[in-house]
């Protein structure tokens, strides 16, 4: 009705266009009304569901979405925070993949924590851990023993597998009939060792590698029962090992049993390598003592006792996980992890300097906040929320970083190295870079917390209202971080410095040979099956060297059972005639190697005094020797009174003249220190036993300008077909290869100090800079003042600069006493240079010095050029 009469009375005061535009209002305050209506209803909807929610996940939720905001709205801040983060993290996640599995991932054996390693001590002859097993302790340890669940032996050969494609040389594992089983790595296909197939005069049997399988067989299901012939003798094959199983330190392509035979075994032969388990409960000293009651014993079951009573020998029981992985190793890595965990401290250092310069630019909103209510918690709540929100941005940057450098380390190591292909970014990984991120954030969150969670709301809106110059005391927790970063950056550069001083060291050290680029190295094994007489074998090595020597190119060439740095063994006691021990004193070990004549010509290792082994000595089998200088030393003052003295290797056999004395060699590794070694001919009579003694696989040396050229080996090759069809040649490599593969663990280590070493320093000059140009830039109307009241260039210049160069000075100082007492720890990775080498710490200190003083400069010089006008 009201609708009605208004219509009316519109229509007579203003027609019909008059009522259409009443209609169009009206329609629109309806419309209007209802949406309001339906706003404040969702309005009271939602502070219903608030009250009923979580006010910590709210204010959370509020708390995070602010920090993206701001992060939006400080993109460089930003990018430049996660980036340098992230190099930190990823790099401390890098090195952690490789620690998590190489030390720290169980071994992939079941129940891995009972498995130990079974050697020896022999004070006696100075081997005081790691002397290896003998059959004969074995057998005694198998029947007498109270703490092992069973015990097993292995050993690392080279045999030649003939009847297929190509004779090929491959690795293969010899083991006891417990020793698969002890590792409970069950067959793929097939069956294990028995106690049957390590007795000797039983049926030959081998078991293949799940690769060897695939490689050489095609994946063949029906592979068991079918004959594998190694070194001449046809083996049954009676099972497959699973894939991606590392067997102890290698990974072998054939395993076969020993087949001792206990009636010829005698104590002495400590040649192999122990496995055990421990029953459950027993701890690690229980089995030292359950050995060490054995040892005795071992001397009434089998003969040879008198000639190792000398050797006092004991127990040395310990964690498979040492065997498998080494101690060096160990020690590398854990030093590379403490040096990227410095480089990460400086990283949060400068994110924490960047946070307090951000926090600084955030005082009046701070105050502002506290002014309508925030309470102090809520402030450090916000500071803490964008701290770690920044160190997870970081640690998902970092994360892509680590795998890059995961894969780029399996890349450059050799194949080798022990668990390689367990190294991977896994849960463990992704576990340990998530704390790393949200405890550096934590880390460098706390700074602006402590500082600016509480302002003074009368001091930073005055303050902030009128731009006034910040006060000395804060610049003090700039200041220490600083300090800090450069005293962290010393650290890691003077510890750079000595490993760069070591390795320059042993680059001056002469190995034992020269120009090893152009000397050829490979092994050739001649079977018994093939040749049974051990002086035919003999003369069959010297006929393929004799075709070699004739080559086009071949400068030189001889045979060797090993040479240096190829990790390739043999030592025994050596008695001295003029220096005779005492009853119950035992000669030391020494290095054994078997020559032919032109060996040392070959190979550049001079010969100080005497002569060289000749082919009339070899085939007279005449009772001479070569000696090291090292030897020679020992005993007399001059190499040169060494020769025509006699010595021997055993009490009941021949004296032996020394002919000829030769430059030292590293076979260890440089890094260990000069080796003794004693020459012998490629055949002698009455030695170990034997009455004609040989090498059956010897290394052959070969002397080159075409060593790398295609053809060279496709030449050798020939020529040993020609003599004998059925012989591999393996290991071919040059003795550059050999050295730079002795020298990785240097390099490896050295690369990675040196890497930290220049990012800590990056880190640590942009520290500086960043905190000195932010100083000028904050005094700039002070620095207004003083110029307009008379102060030169000169002089601001040099405030500037004296405030960056006590930094450095406070930092280098802090950082020397800390690198002191660490560096320390260093020793065992350096070599011929002492931890507090005065010319490495002078080096960086002067070095890092003019880096501060670069990085002082720069803001110093803008400082000398403010305008006092436009500063005032």
């Amino acid at each position: 009705e009201l609708l009605t009469a208004r219509t009316q009375h519109v229509r007579e005061r203003r027609g019909w266009m008059g009522v259409l535009r009443m209609w169009v209002f009206q329609t629109v305050d309806l419309i209007r009304s209802g949406l309001s209506e339906r706003r404040a209803e969702r309005q009271r909807s939602a502070r219903s569901r608030s009250k009923s929610r979580d006010p910590i996940m709210t204010t959370l939720s509020q708390h995070l979405r602010f920090t993206l905001r701001s992060f939006g709205r400080s993109r460089m801040f930003t990018a430049v925070t996660v980036l340098t983060l992230g190099l930190g993290i990823g790099a401390t996640t890098s090195v952690f993949t490789v620690i998590n599995g190489v030390l720290l991932k169980p071994l992939p054996y079941e129940d891995p924590e009972s498995l130990v390693g079974v050697w020896h001590s022999a004070p006696g002859i100075g081997w005081n851990d790691y002397l290896n097993q003998a059959p004969a302790t074995y057998f005694t340890y198998r029947d007498e023993t109270q703490a092992f669940v069973d015990i097993g032996l292995w050993d690392n050969r080279q045999a030649s597998v003939t009847g297929l494609e190509e004779p090929e040389r491959v690795e293969i594992m010899l083991v006891t009939d417990g020793t698969l089983t002890l590792l409970g790595v069950p067959p793929l296909l097939g069956r294990t060792f028995t106690a049957e197939d390590d007795s000797p005069g039983s049926t030959r049997t081998a078991i293949l590698s799940h690769s060897y399988w695939q490689n050489r067989f095609a994946g063949d299901a029906n592979i068991i029962g079918r004959t594998l012939t190694l070194d001449g003798l046809a083996r049954e094959i009676i099972g497959v090992m699973p894939p991606d199983i590392w067997m102890l330190r290698s990974k072998p392509a054939v395993f076969v049993p020993f087949r001792f035979d206990r009636s010829q075994l005698w104590v002495g032969d400590f040649s192999y390598q122990g496995i055990a388990r421990l029953k459950p409960g027993v701890t690690l000293e229980q089995a030292n003592a359950d050995v060490a009651r054995m040892l005795p014993l071992v001397n009434d079951k089998f003969p040879g006792g008198e000639f190792t009573e000398p050797w006092r020998l004991g127990p040395d029981v310990h964690p498979l996980m040492n065997d498998v992985v080494g101690d060096h190793l160990g020690k590398v890595l854990w030093v590379i992890m403490g040096t990227v965990g410095i480089v990460l401290l400086i990283a949060c250092a400068n994110v924490a300097n960047l946070f307090l310069v951000r926090a600084e630019g955030r005082q009046r909103e701070m105050a502002i906040r506290t002014a309508i209510g925030a309470s102090r918690s809520q402030v450090a709540h916000q500071f803490l929320i964008e701290s770690v929100t920044l160190g997870i941005m970081g640690g998902a940057a970092g994360l892509g970083l680590a795998y890059v450098g995961v894969q780029a380390f399996i890349s450059i190591v050799p194949q080798e190295m022990p668990r390689l292909p367990d190294i991977a970014i896994e849960p463990t990984v992704l576990l340990f870079a998530t704390a790393v991120a949200v405890l550096s954030g934590l880390f460098f969150g706390l700074f602006p917390v402590l500082r600016y969670s509480s302002p003074n709301l009368v001091t930073s809106l005055k303050e902030g209202g009128r731009g006034a110059d910040e006060g000395r005391e804060r610049n003090r927790a700039r200041n220490a971080l600083v300090v800090s970063q450069v005293a962290l950056a010393l650290v890691l550069i003077v510890g750079s410095g000595l490993m760069i001083r070591s390795f320059v060291a042993m680059q001056k050290v002469y190995p034992g040979f020269e120009r090893p680029e152009q000397v050829l190295t490979l092994r050739i094994a001649i079977p018994s099956a093939e040749v049974a007489d051990r002086e035919a074998t003999a003369g069959a090595h010297e006929q393929i060297l004799r075709r070699i020597q004739e080559l086009p190119g071949v400068t030189s060439a001889a045979l060797s059972s090993s040479v240096t740095m190829d990790g390739w063994d043999s030592n025994t006691g050596i008695y001295v005639e003029a220096f005779p021990l005492g009853e119950d004193e035992a000669p030391p070990p020494r290095r054994l190697k078997w020559i032919s004549p032109g060996y040392f010509g070959t190979m550049g290792n001079p010969l100080l005094a005497g002569r060289d082994i000749t082919w009339n000595d070899i085939h007279t089998k005449a009772p001479v020797v070569v000696v090291t200088e090292t030897f020679a030393s020992e005993y007399w003052s001059d190499p040169r009174e060494a020769i025509g003295q006699r010595i021997r290797e055993n009490p009941n056999r021949q004296w032996y003249e020394i002919v000829g004395v030769v430059g030292n060699v590293y076979d260890n590794g440089i890094e260990r220190g000069p080796t003794t070694v004693l020459y012998w001919p490629t055949v002698v009579d009455d030695f170990w036993g034997f009455d004609v003694f040989t090498r059956r696989m010897m290394v052959y040396v070969i002397r080159s300008s075409r060593v790398g050229a295609p053809g060279l080996l496709e030449e050798i090759r020939r020529e040993v077909w020609s003599e004998n069809s059925n012989l591999p040649l393996a290991n071919i490599q040059t003795l550059e290869d050999i050295y730079d593969l002795r020298m990785l663990p240097i390099s490896f280590t050295l690369v990675m100090l040196g890497v930290a070493a220049s990012v800590a320093l990056l880190l640590g000059a942009v520290g500086i800079y960043g905190v000195i140009s932010y100083v000028v830039s904050r005094r700039t109307r002070e620095i207004g003042v003083r110029m307009a009241l008379g102060a030169k260039q000169r002089d601001v210049s040099r405030m500037v600069l004296g405030n960056g160069l006590v930094l450095a000075g406070a930092g280098m100082t802090l950082g020397l006493l800390v690198a002191v007492g660490l560096t320390r720890f260093m020793s065992a990775l350096l070599f011929g240079v002492n931890p507090v080498d005065p010319v490495t710490y002078g080096a960086v200190v002067i070095g890092l010095g003019a880096i501060a003083l670069l990085a002082s400069y720069l803001p110093a010089r803008r400082a000398a050029r403010v305008d006092p006008v436009g500063a005032l």
